[in-house]
């Protein structure tokens, strides 16, 4: 392994906008700050605002393929976030202050027209983000890897349909599965590798378009015998990581 960062994501609220960042410190023990911070609940969940939950009590993209086309950015002092979306518009609005989440709710209501899933609230938790992994975790994904489905596809794929934390450039086609219980140094921190990601449906959504496209599930089942992409990481010394920094198993 010998590879550098090439990009660095966060998702402020869970499935509803992404953004790119230049650097970010990361805190043993925690996610990529701020990213999965708040999650929207929906009218057919049952979670009770009690620690981490699955992904199936909140709004995503499996239910809802048009919010894969919703940018996002973050202001970290005011805590406010700006949504941005092509048919939508923008809204910026505090995901904590109960007024600005109606006007979130009305914001986001035109591209629920067609379901019966319905946001009701938006949650968070104090020490870590709603991740799909029961455990405080940072996703790294492979340029190659990416590289390789595109190929294979035929035509440009997006890297936003993967919804990675770390990107890394400069290694072989799918050496990340390979990465699987060692340690990598990434900038200043350290992670434990722990498992690869397996992918749902919103990766069958353009990012752009908010539009199916492209089955990607069954194109990796097909290829490669799994539907797997990108691997699952704790943070386990902190450090900051910043565009360019290097990454090596230690």
């Amino acid at each position: 392994m010998n590879s550098q960062i090439c990009g660095i994501w966060r998702y402020p609220i869970k499935s509803h906008g992404r953004e790119s960042l230049s650097e970010v410190m990361l805190e043993a023990g925690k996610t990529l700050p701020w990213d999965r911070h708040w999650a929207v609940q929906h009218n057919k969940s049952d979670y009770d605002g009690i620690g981490w939950a699955s992904c199936k009590n909140f709004m995503i993209g499996t239910r809802t393929p048009q919010l894969a086309a919703i940018r996002a950015s973050f202001d970290v002092i005011s805590k406010r976030i700006t949504l941005m979306h092509d048919k939508l518009g923008d809204l910026t609005f505090s995901p904590d202050n109960s007024l600005d989440v109606e006007q979130f709710f009305h914001w986001i209501l035109p591209i629920l027209q067609n379901s019966s899933i319905r946001p009701v609230k938006i949650v968070s938790l104090k020490n870590r983000g709603m991740t799909d992994s029961h455990y405080a975790s940072v996703s790294i994904m492979n340029m190659s890897s990416h590289r390789s489905v595109s190929q294979q596809l035929g035509k440009p794929l997006e890297i936003e349909r993967w919804r990675g934390n770390i990107w890394l450039d400069g290694g072989s086609p799918w050496e990340e599965f390979d990465w699987i219980g060692k340690r990598v140094r990434i900038g200043k921190a350290t992670l434990q590798v722990h498992e690869s990601i397996e992918r749902c449906l919103h990766t069958t959504a353009s990012p752009k378009t908010g539009r199916r496209d492209i089955d990607l599930l069954h194109f990796l089942e097909d290829k490669w015998q799994h539907r797997d992409f990108g691997v699952y990481a704790k943070v386990i010394e902190s450090g900051e990581i910043s565009i360019g920094d290097s990454a090596t198993l230690i």
